[in-house]
């Protein structure tokens, strides 16, 4: 009885990696920025001055950077250990950050030009690694332990 160890991750594998890292690198930082404004008493003063509906969006933003936080980081760990599972969740969590792009361009106060970069990052990177992680053979080579 012959069992084929799947393929170590390499090749075009590693343009998904690494954008799964630089958008864990990417969260973590905002995470800090969140943590750092929490700890401010002059933030706790600003938000105190705003309306009921924009507190409740800054931390409607807050948990969503935590949630999408905590599964890129499942999802990376996942992926390094070449999981089944990342094929589907890779795909969800490319959906996951064009919807958080288009929330961002649509709600947040930022420059139109930065949220629309950012939004055509996200369409670009699903555009490409989701019909990859569907059909290649050597992602399903690759991604086969349970």
């Amino acid at each position: 009885m012959t069992t084929s160890n799947p393929l170590r991750i390499g090749g075009w594998l590693l343009a998904p990696l690494a954008w799964l890292l630089l958008t864990l690198f990417s969260i973590t930082i905002t995470l800090a920025l969140f943590g750092i404004a929490l700890t401010s008493p002059h933030t706790h003063h600003l938000l105190g001055m705003q309306s009921a509906a924009r507190v409740a969006l800054w931390y409607f933003s807050l948990l969503s950077t935590l949630a999408m936080w905590l599964y890129t980081l499942w999802l990376t760990t996942a992926f390094f250990k070449r999981r089944a599972v990342v094929r589907k969740h890779y795909i969800i969590w490319l959906l996951i950050n064009i919807l958080l792009a288009l929330k961002t361009f649509a709600f947040t106060p930022v420059i139109d030009a930065l949220a629309l970069r950012q939004l055509l990052y996200s369409l670009l990177a699903a555009a490409l690694f989701a019909p990859y992680f569907r059909r290649a053979i050597r992602v399903k080579q690759t991604l086969t332990r349970l």
